[in-house]
């Protein structure tokens, strides 16, 4: 963060100083919410939360460098004392976001937020310095946390932004005040508090509607290849970009292929030329958001080229988003449970299928959250899939109308499926199951936990 005395700090959030003469000691580190995260200089922010409140973690903020603290209520040490944490974090960043010359970028949509991001940031890092948001950390406290990561010398700021209910983006909007709104898909997620897929639209199409007008600098990254995303140009008075393998599209992929180990491979076209990409991450459905990252990029002036390069050597940044781990003994363990709709869903098991190659797969999957009334419907799809798929063997956690459905689909297609109810008994089956060779796909909401899973089974028993 810009260094800011703990007395500006106050102002630029309507609190109190408590502990510090002013004008305070000065931030000069980040602010964080984690005491774990403190670093010398740091403004610790003493949230209350599922674990515990944190201006019980004050004292030991302090001795790991924290400088000052920001709480609801005073502590032992300089700190600036507000009546809600959220709001303050809020006007904080905001008060940053105004003293800095930055170019911000929103990225949305139901499917790839995080890996798009994470693309594009690997991108454009090499062209000027950099801010993206950490993981899928895109709500009113991460999009804020993020904002305040950023300093004088930052020039990009790249931010994911979620919803979970009707107006979220606006308030993210509201908070960044990007220039660019990069939208990548409208799917079945959070259909429950979005109001179905209607609604799922209508949220995604908030961010283009906060953009500023192209006579301001505002542009809209639509992706041509979905409808509903494609329809958002008439929604924004901002310019807009396509992007996608249909031919129109500002920025395109021509002659898609994928080899053995699921990774994509495509010639990028962009309105400054053409050059061709591989990317190191698996899945077809990378192709997508590679095309999102570059059209921004190339609007930035990278040149096409280096943006095939960088595309070809981007790693994954984000833990639980196919995730692979290679055992000594030839077993292959992908963690993806850290998000699950319908459309990722299919997305994981059709990679799933290219990187098999005659080695046998195993899909371990878990409940797709805020389906609603479509639960049923949507897991019992999944389970057929798989069977069309090939995919060997199921092994189901959970038990419900969901993880019930994608279980009975698929052992009427003819896949030896295993119901298990708890974490635990999963691994302890998996684990004298499989064989040298195996690919292991573990898949589920977040909320869910498979992730314990994956992490379990990437070390062998000794």
């Amino acid at each position: 963060m810009i260094p800011l005395t703990l007395h500006e700090i106050a102002l630029a959030v309507g609190g109190t100083v408590h502990g510090a003469p002013a004008p305070g000691p000065t931030v000069t580190g980040p602010v964080v919410i984690d005491a774990r995260d403190v670093t010398p200089g740091a403004l610790f922010v003493a949230a209350a939360g599922e674990r515990g409140d944190g201006h019980d973690l004050a004292a030991r903020a302090y001795a790991f460098g924290a400088c000052a603290v920001l709480g609801t209520r005073a502590v032992e040490g300089p700190c600036v004392v507000v009546d809600e944490i959220v709001s303050a974090l809020t006007d904080l960043a905001m008060f940053v976001r105004d003293m800095l010359d930055l170019v911000v970028i929103g990225v949305t949509g139901s499917v790839g937020k995080t890996t798009t991001k994470d693309l594009l940031a690997q991108i454009l890092e090499r062209e000027a310095p950099t801010v993206a948001t950490a993981g899928s950390d895109g709500d009113e406290i991460g999009l804020p946390l993020t904002i305040l990561r950023a300093d004088r010398w930052t020039r990009y700021l790249v931010l994911e932004m979620g919803a979970a209910r009707q107006g979220d983006i606006t308030h993210l909007a509201w908070v960044a005040r990007p220039q660019f709104g990069l939208v990548l898909n409208i799917g079945p997620a959070h259909l429950l508090t979005l109001g179905g897929i209607i609604g799922v639209a209508r949220a995604k199409a908030e961010l283009v509607r906060a953009l500023p007008p192209a006579g301001e600098g505002g542009l809209a990254f639509l992706n041509a290849d979905d409808a509903a995303v494609a329809s958002m140009a008439g929604a924004t008075s901002a310019g807009v970009v396509s992007y996608g393998r249909e031919a129109d599209a500002s920025v395109r992929a021509d002659g898609v292929t994928v080899d053995g180990e699921g990774r994509a491979s495509f010639i990028l076209h962009t309105p400054s030329g053409a050059a061709a990409v591989r990317l190191g991450l698996p899945g077809e459905h990378q192709v997508g958001n590679a095309l999102a990252a570059a059209s921004v990029a190339d609007v930035l002036g990278v040149t096409t080229r280096r943006i095939a390069a960088r595309l070809s050597a981007a790693a994954p940044r984000s833990p639980n988003r196919f995730q692979l781990v290679e055992r000594a003994d030839g077993i292959t363990v992908i963690d993806d449970a850290c998000h699950a709709n319908p459309v990722s869903m299919r997305a994981a098991l059709r990679t799933l299928a290219t990187m098999s190659a005659g080695r046998r797969t195993i899909a371990v999957l878990g409940e797709m959250t805020g389906q609603a009334g479509d639960a049923a419907r949507h897991h019992a799809a999944v389970g057929q899939l798989a069977a069309e798929l090939g995919v060997a063997i199921l092994v189901v956690i959970g038990t419900g109308e969901g993880p019930d459905a994608l279980s009975e689909a698929a052992r009427r297609a003819g896949v030896a499926t295993h119901t298990l109810p708890r974490r635990r008994d999963a691994v302890a089956l998996l684990r004298n199951m499989l064989r040298p060779a195996d690919v292991v796909l573990v898949k589920a909401s977040g909320e869910i936990g498979l992730s314990a899973v994956a992490t379990a089974l990437w070390n062998p028993r000794s």
